[in-house]
């Protein structure tokens, strides 16, 4: 199912007409931290009441565009994780989990506190009851101490230690899109496999997903190969246009198809995946461009 982009502010885009078409399955929430950090088209240094109050309206607008029983994960930074659970809270989202991501690469050393070393995302639904859950299991390396092999894995908990994010250098790999130079054309992008996991907990085949704050539109590429609807939105018209091009090109540091195996050990896995799993030609084309991807401004 082909991505639809739209160019925007997302407070604007989410009264419009394509919403009314149908209803929203899973929302992944992952705006500016207000930060101050250096946006093209976005002040990321809000007074706090008005970014919370702006986020807030984010979530309530995605909220009445949702499906009964749909989802919304909210990712911020750890130190926020209060802000986060009472703007679902007051724009009507039950709380299900606060996933902890804990990050491969070395904790952010604190002088006067403990090092940081994850962020949080809130998993929330519309209503008491997802209308979709899928208890994935998973099966990492054991740890050590353990003395015997497990036979059908793990399933996934609310601490995601098994996904690397993109981090600058050898960290970041093939998967990162750059610019010319080789820099990271977006300092805050998320990995393949972080949205997998997300898409394929809470939704099935045929459903909708949402990217309020597309970025460089991973969430989009990855419900396209599972075969689910996706709609992102996004305010930088230089992001709309690798989005674009990240989408048409299809590039192997893209294809999901070597993250199967993660899975293996969930029960009906190739009908959850929605695409008969590692045989799906679509998926395949993904593998055909070895090529990094690079944007020309």
């Amino acid at each position: 199912m082909k991505p639809v982009v739209l160019c925007g502010d997302c407070s604007s885009l989410l009264d419009g007409v394509v919403f009314e078409q149908q209803a929203v399955d899973l929302t992944f929430l992952d705006p500016p931290f207000n930060q101050d950090k250096r946006y093209n088209e976005w002040n990321d240094n809000l007074p706090q009441g008005e970014y919370w109050g702006w986020m807030r309206d984010i979530c309530a607008k995605i909220y009445d565009r949702t499906s009964d029983g749909g989802a919304i994960y909210f990712m911020q930074r750890e130190k926020n994780a209060e802000f986060v659970l009472r703007c679902l809270r007051e724009s009507g989202w039950t709380f299900q989990n606060l996933i902890v991501w804990k990050k491969k690469t070395s904790a952010v050393p604190g002088m006067r506190r403990f090092g940081k070393h994850y962020q949080i995302i809130a998993f929330a639904t519309k209503g008491k009851r997802p209308r979709v859950f899928h208890r994935l299991r998973i099966n990492p390396p054991l740890p050590p101490g353990y003395k015997y092999e497990r036979e059908n894995g793990v399933f996934v908990t609310d601490v995601w230690d098994d996904i690397r994010e993109l981090t600058s250098g050898y960290f970041a790999g093939d998967e990162a899109l750059r610019d010319p130079s080789g820099n990271r054309s977006h300092k805050q992008q998320s990995p393949i496999q972080l949205l997998l996991r997300i898409i394929l907990s809470s939704t099935n085949p045929g459903d909708l997903v949402l990217d309020a704050f597309a970025g460089t539109g991973t969430t989009l590429v990855v419900a396209e190969q599972l075969n689910r609807a996706s709609i992102g939105i996004e305010i930088d018209k230089i992001n709309i246009e690798l989005i674009e091009k990240r989408i048409a090109e299809k590039r192997k540091a893209d294809c999901i198809l070597s993250l199967f195996k993660d899975y293996e050990c969930t029960p009906n896995l190739k009908a959850i995946w929605g695409t008969d799993g590692p045989d799906n030609k679509f998926i395949s084309s993904y593998g055909h461009s070895d090529k990094q991807m690079t944007l020309n401004l």
